[in-house]
């Protein structure tokens, strides 16, 4: 993989891009310049497409699911002989600490393609049924070219999760990066290459807004899938809705952690660095309400603090490294807006803040604890994408349950008890696409995604391919 990449990935081979934009790409730990991308434009999402609708009309459109099986394993094993350098770029331009990027970045990616190849050998393309009037087979088709919109956060696995089910239904992808991390991208094409994926099945172009724009509006696009902020996500869903083209959205959240009178704090203590910090906090399903009952306040409130407080702020770099930077500095900007705005709410610090001393170069936060917030105020509902946690108390559990939906969002979730049972009594409760009790692992075998303004839709598990299939009912007259 180059520092800089000149070109986009259009019809199987690196080109040169329609203008002369460049994106530059800063490593987010020191703010220096990592490498540059090109600026695609309207013209090159354009040829992308074409090249996409080439391929669904020649030599991929006619391949049957077990030849793309074999074709996404080879796919996978391309991934996986990259993933320990591509897990490292990722870290430098997100700043995700490197323990986390080597499972997210590096394995996962191979992983989800190679369960969807596996999904892709056992895919029923046909259903013969009986019907009133006669036989009537039900076919499972590709619904055709995909735009894919990744962001910043997760780009390899995110990419991932939108590229497997995409190519095991069939379908072929025009793969839109964000400007934050479009240099891993590169991983894509040259996987793509090394699998001989035929020529247009994957294309690859770098851009902002405006190139996303123009992908979402393409006329001959026939389905997004949208991984970002909800209010992008609902422009999305507007273009969408008009030109009556399926969607994915897979959006904001801002979650609770419900800690249960019973709950087991040191447990809860070593689960929450992964449940609600991961990747710095720039994670949507992150667990970032800490709902804690009167009872036991106090004492939830030096627990979440201690262990914060106590977390490895370094290089993304280094594996001991817990916390790392956010991923630039106008994000770290909002962070501290977010922060300062808390402040003003009468909410009360308990650690954290503000830019640790010994870390002015690069995008870095503290991480930073608030108590006594009330669920209604800014850094309660808005997702801050930032090492900042809010620890909110709650009389009895019915208002655990109604403070935990109280939120615009439903992504995820979690509950912390001794009881499973009744921790799964409580997650039946809570209004939510995913939710875990005393644990949240994203799983590639369960489907994800969420409700009000968390989006539209599932990915992953077996449910992850049916956005990308379409039906056709082939009717036959009964014959005597």
């Amino acid at each position: 993989m180059q520092p800089d990449q000149p070109s986009v990935f259009i019809d199987g081979r690196w080109t040169a891009p329609a203008g002369s934009g460049r994106i530059p790409v800063t490593e987010a730990a020191t703010g220096a310049g990592l490498g540059t991308v090109a600026d695609g434009d309207a013209a090159d999402v354009a040829a992308a497409v074409s090249a996409a609708r080439r391929a669904m009309a020649g030599p991929w459109g006619k391949t049957t699911a077990r030849e793309r099986a074999d074709a996404m394993a080879r796919f996978a094993t391309a991934l996986q002989g990259s993933g320990k350098d591509t897990a490292t770029l990722v870290s430098r331009e997100n700043g995700m600490p490197i323990s986390l990027s080597a499972a997210v970045n590096g394995f996962a990616p191979a992983h989800i393609v190679s369960y969807y190849a596996d999904l892709a050998r056992r895919l029923d393309e046909e259903e013969l049924r009986s019907g009133m009037f006669g036989q009537i087979v039900v076919r499972s088709e590709p619904v055709g070219v995909v735009g894919a919109i990744v962001p910043w956060n997760y780009p390899q696995a995110i990419a991932a999760m939108k590229l497997g089910p995409a190519l095991a239904a069939g379908c072929t992808v025009v793969l839109k990066t964000s400007p934050e991390t479009s240099l891993d991208a590169a991983a894509f094409a040259e996987a793509a290459i090394a699998a001989e994926l035929p020529p247009g099945v994957l294309n690859i172009v770098s851009g902002g807004r405006e190139t996303g724009e123009a992908l979402v509006a393409h006329p001959d696009v026939d389905k997004i899938a949208f991984t970002g902020s909800t209010t992008a996500g609902r422009a999305i869903g507007e273009v969408c809705g008009r030109l009556l083209r399926p969607v994915t959205l897979e959006l904001g959240g801002k979650s609770a952690a419900i800690v249960s009178e019973d709950a087991d704090l040191a447990e809860f203590a070593r689960g929450l660095p992964s449940v609600s910090l991961a990747n710095n906090g720039q994670t949507c399903h992150a667990s970032t309400r800490i709902l804690a009952p009167a009872t036991r306040y106090d004492e939830v409130v030096e627990v979440v603090t201690e262990t914060v407080r106590n977390l490895v702020v370094g290089d993304p770099l280094d594996k001991a490294t817990q916390i790392g930077p956010v991923v630039s500095e106008p994000q770290r900007d909002r962070v501290l807006g977010h922060v300062e705005a808390g402040r003003k709410a009468g909410a009360r610090l308990t650690t954290g803040g503000g830019v640790p001393r010994d870390r002015e170069q690069g995008w870095f936060v503290e991480p930073t604890v608030f108590a006594d917030v009330d669920n209604a105020t800014t850094i309660a509902q808005e997702e801050i994408f930032g090492p900042v946690l809010c620890v909110i108390r709650y009389d009895g559990l019915d208002e655990a349950v109604r403070l935990a939906n109280d939120s615009d969002y439903g992504l995820a979730g979690t509950v912390w008890t001794s009881d499973d049972q009744h921790g799964h009594e409580i997650a039946r409760r809570v209004r939510t696409g995913t939710i875990g009790v005393n644990t949240y692992n994203l799983d590639v075998a369960a489907p994800f995604g969420g409700v009000k303004a968390s989006g539209l839709g599932r990915e992953m598990g077996p449910e992850g391919i049916q956005p990308y299939l379409t039906l056709k009912s082939i009717y036959t007259t009964a014959r005597e």
